[in-house]
């Protein structure tokens, strides 16, 4: 079967991440583990799932590198960004989400990572109090630090590739301003006029990862990409660009069951969602700027899977305005818990006759344990994505994504369900490895 025109994966891929905190050293820790045959990469779909090419007589079920060709873990080759000096190593032992058994056999690969210092502005995250950070005086000198570091990391370690992945804390909430974020040139000029405000320490990543060539993705449920004059980068640079926000815990049961609830006609009154977080992205959320990004995206998942338009009988009834079911998204910062987060779910649904019924989700799960093999997956998809000459949005990846990138100039909705998401990204896998894609999405 042709590969559809998909460049191959030859040469070193380096992955270049935005914070060298829980998620990134379980991230690459993981992977250096992997490639010594010490550990296994559960979690990732890439090294795991297998998806049907072909109909009757022709159907076969092939893992995703029997598709399309993706970078192999051998390849990978990392470098980072931080606010903090310490080298990956010594980050690992910090976070203290992996077990100190489990990293020293990868130590030295590890103490080679030392993180390059951080285009960062103290005001977008408050709770941060590192140093280890660039002297840019506006906003456009980092974008021209960053690229510098991009094309000095890309000579130096002899990369074919690079890809750029957040996965650093949320900033504070950046509205959508028409003026300055809808064209190009106007978020240039802004950048150029170190207009603060408008313009976060992340658009400053995004468009140097652009203009070096480089996929981007964004971790975080920051604004950064979700603009027009992103995607008009995206467009004129032809790279792929994902967001956002890692989809890993109480999000990701959230668009598995809300689907549940919808496809058995069942009614919601309501749904409210808690976390307690203890690692250091629940000390930044702790700031009520800052949750208030995160608050944006989770709030987003539901209403796009159980709508009050389609079916008012059963999801138009239980906030004040009486016009949908109550939605509530709290997250509370709690050091015990370090990086184990816990989600609880309460779900007040209605059934035959309007009868109450409940049901409670409690999900004890690990963040960065979930992030890594996601980060994973999204950086080796969006490699394979620039390389097959796929560019702007990445709506494949909303699978991997809490608030997916859609065209909200043009009233697009997200797909949030995540059976719908599954069948986005098994179908840009056919038609990338030259097989039909003959799923359709309902």
């Amino acid at each position: 079967m042709s590969l559809n025109n998909v460049q191959p994966a030859d040469g070193k891929l380096g992955i270049l991440i935005v914070g060298n905190g829980a998620v990134a050293t379980t991230f690459m820790t993981g992977v250096f583990m992997a490639r010594k045959g010490l550990a296994k990469p559960v979690g990732a779909m890439t090294q795991y799932d297998k998806i049907r090419v072909g109909r009757g007589a022709d159907k076969r079920y092939l893992k995703y590198g029997d598709i399309v060709p993706l970078a192999s873990l051998d390849d990978l080759v990392f470098g980072c960004w931080d606010v903090y000096p310490q080298n990956a190593y010594q980050a690992a032992i910090y976070a203290e989400v992996l077990r100190e058994k489990d990293i020293e056999p990868v130590r030295e690969e590890l103490e080679q990572i030392v993180p390059m210092p951080a285009a960062f502005d103290h005001n977008y995250a408050k709770r941060l109090n590192g140093d280890h950070i660039k002297p840019c005086h506006t906003r456009w000198e980092m974008v021209e630090a960053v690229r510098e570091d991009i094309r000095r990391f890309k000579a130096e370690k002899g990369c074919a590739r690079i890809v750029v992945l957040w996965a650093a804390s949320t900033e504070i909430y950046v509205p959508v301003d028409e003026s300055v974020h809808y064209h190009l040139a106007d978020l240039e000029a802004a950048m150029h006029a170190d207009d603060r405000q408008r313009i976060a320490p992340s658009m400053c990543y995004a468009y140097a990862a652009l203009s070096e060539g480089a996929p981007f993705i964004m971790g975080a449920p920051n604004t950064t990409v979700d603009i027009p004059a992103m995607w008009e980068l995206a467009e004129k640079t032809r790279m792929p660009i994902a967001g956002k926000d890692f989809k890993t815990g109480q999000t990701l049961v959230k668009s598995g069951f809300a689907p549940i609830i919808g496809s058995r006609c069942l009614g919601l009154n309501g749904w409210f969602s808690t976390n307690i977080l203890g690692n250091r992205d629940g000390l930044v959320l702790d700031e009520p700027e800052n949750f208030r990004t995160k608050e944006v995206s989770k709030l987003s998942t539901l209403e796009t899977i159980l709508r009050p338009d389609l079916q008012p009988d059963l999801y138009g009834h239980g906030n004040d305005e009486d016009t949908q079911y109550f939605h509530k998204v709290r997250i509370n910062y709690y050091p015990p818990r370090n990086d184990n987060k816990e989600g609880w779910d309460n779900i007040d649904i209605f059934g035959w006759m309007g009868y109450p019924m409940q049901v409670k989700i409690n999900f004890l799960c690990r963040d960065s344990i979930l992030a890594a093999p996601l980060c994973l997956d999204l950086c080796l998809l969006s490699d394979l994505a620039a390389r097959a000459g796929r560019y702007g949005i990445q709506r494949f990846l909303s699978f991997y994504l809490k608030s997916p990138m859609h065209d909200y100039t043009a009233n697009e909705s997200p797909v949030n369900n995540l059976y719908q998401q599954h069948t986005l990204l098994k179908n840009a896998l056919r038609e990338m490895g030259g097989y039909e894609a003959d799923e359709e999405l309902d």
